[in-house]
């Protein structure tokens, strides 16, 4: 429930203290309560200097030095604290400065003094201020004990859902529960202040998910609450929102707990993630399962514009370039996550125009991607747009990512277009000997006409250039390291090997599947 100074003025701890200043300032909510006795005063003021704080001290490092205590008063108060209580004691500060009492006056500040006799200590003070915190005004009618009751109600209520969705109403909170992938499976809203997709990307940027305890998250003056919970072993993400910021985070994380324990007192089991699920059918090429979940997964009537596969680019830095694009583009993302893996597709409502946007906007946001990690890949089939090509697109990238490396070791985005020659040249590898000798035959001179050191490096400078270095021979000498002329040179020498230009239109397209093959025959 929510104490305010005053409220904490009435224990017993606070026996014969008095309220020096800023008494208009009293109803100020007390959160948590904290000890400033730090030998750094600075560093002191800075841990403690915590909104709705109740701060403790004897200010004993600082004790003949009034201008550090106004100093600390000042930055106190700055930093919106509840009230800063200060113990008075003979060996100590005997009597508040005139100077800290004014200071305080001056910026609103509620300033206690209690006298040190021994008999209420730091422990006891903070003791019975968190308890009240916790236990509000009256145990008998406290947020914990109103939820068991709705929650434990299975004479009245016929489901899990149903009985938390009334504790909710009569409490004045939200609930959201959510798979890893930050997929809602269940939500139980009394209010609509905020979009759920908001409030993950929020909270996401704070590293809002603790394993054992609940963290308080401010997303446009909305109070929430994120941490995880197990469910028959497997882990989701419990969001508590608070709507009236009645509640301490002590009352959020037990409440958390209390809803745990009656998940598990109904049996409940939480629906399928249908989006996850979908994206998992179609990595695994399911196409039938996917239709299945058109519905269950709102996707009935979308146009699927993209697949990819993103690899060690973490997923902080892929959800944030593509929230950004979401919003700037208006499109939809479906993701799910493997260890260092994010499975993904982009779609939106059908439209021709709405799909050529959708199309340029996911390959310059794939560029972006590149600009996280060095060792990062990422595959990617983009400018499609029935469930079918999204299912055929995921299949391409499963079957020819462990060898993208191998064909096109400097790139790291990989499209459509490379994905679609790799996968040939793989079949060529793998099941057609005929057509494999017809393009290695392609590359024989290079053995034959020369030496067998001369050919390798005339054909590791001309597979650097067609595959690497998109026929540019600065690029080419950059990334083998040597001048320019060289490259030139060699790139001339292997012309007339060949016998023809290597460059032409009719000639380019058979050289570069040779090579390609080439490099996976000498993997």
């Amino acid at each position: 429930m929510k104490i305010t100074v005053n409220d904490c003025l009435k224990l017993d701890a606070f026996q014969g203290s008095q309220l020096l200043t800023s008494v208009q300032n009293a109803d100020r909510r007390v959160r948590t309560v904290s000890v400033l006795d730090e030998s750094d005063l600075a560093m002191g003021v800075e841990r403690n200097g915590v909104r709705d704080q109740m701060v403790i001290t004897h200010f004993w490092t600082s004790k003949d030095d009034i201008e550090a205590q106004v100093n600390a008063v000042k930055a106190l108060g700055m930093k919106n604290i509840s009230a800063l209580v200060i113990y008075l004691n003979e060996n100590g500060v005997r009597m508040v400065d005139p100077k800290v009492v004014s200071t305080a006056e001056e910026i609103g500040l509620p300033l206690i003094t209690i006298y040190d006799t021994g008999k209420v200590t730091y422990a006891m003070l903070i003791e019975q201020v968190l308890d009240k915190i916790l236990y509000g005004h009256n145990y008998s009618d406290n947020i914990l004990n109103n939820t068991i009751y709705h929650l434990l109600n299975f004479e009245k209520h016929s489901s899990f859902p149903a009985a938390l969705s009334e504790a909710a109403i009569h409490n004045g909170y939200q609930v959201v529960l959510m798979t890893e992938e930050f997929n809602p499976i269940l939500t139980v809203e009394t209010r609509h202040q905020v979009k759920i997709e908001d409030a993950v990307q929020t909270a996401r940027k704070l590293d809002a998910f603790h394993v054992n305890t609940f963290t308080r998250v401010e997303i446009d003056s909305v109070i929430t609450y994120w941490g995880y919970i197990e469910i028959k072993d497997k882990k989701y993400i419990l969001v508590i929102v608070d709507n009236e910021d009645n509640y301490s985070a002590t009352e959020m994380t037990k409440l958390a707990e209390t809803i745990q324990l009656a998940i598990g007192m109904w049996k409940y089991t939480p629906e399928r993630d249908s989006r996850s699920e979908f994206i998992k059918s179609a990595v695994r090429g399911d196409l039938s399962f996917c239709y299945t979940l058109l519905d269950e997964a709102g996707l009935r009537g979308m146009q699927f514009s993209s697949v990819f596969l993103t690899k060690d680019l973490g997923t902080d830095a892929v959800m944030d370039i593509l929230d950004k694009y979401k919003k700037q583009y208006g499109f939809y993302a479906m993701t799910v996550t493997d260890d260092n893996e994010i499975y993904g597709i982009i779609y939106s409502e059908e439209g021709q125009e709405k799909g050529v946007s959708v199309k340029n906007a996911c390959l310059d946001m794939y560029e972006h991607l590149k600009s996280g990690r060095k060792e990062s890949k990422i595959y990617h089939i983009t400018g499609i747009e029935t469930l079918e090509a999204a299912v055929e697109g995921f299949r391409l990238i499963t079957k020819t990512r462990r060898y993208m490396d191998t064909v096109f070791p400097y790139k790291r985005v990989f499209s459509k277009y490379e994905i679609s020659m790799v996968c040939d040249c793989v079949f060529m590898q793998t099941g057609s000997s005929s057509l494999k000798k017809m393009y290695l035959d392609l590359l024989e001179p290079f053995e034959r006409e020369v030496s067998t050191n001369k050919g390798r490096l005339l054909m590791d400078t001309l597979s650097t250039f067609v595959l690497d270095a998109g026929m540019n021979s600065n690029k080419t000498a950059e990334f083998m390291n040597i001048h320019n002329n060289t490259v030139q040179y060699r790139l001339k020498k292997a012309n007339e090997i060949l016998g023809a230009e290597m460059t032409a239109n009719r000639i380019i397209p058979g050289l570069t599947m040779a090579l390609a093959i080439k490099r996976l025959e000498e993997k």
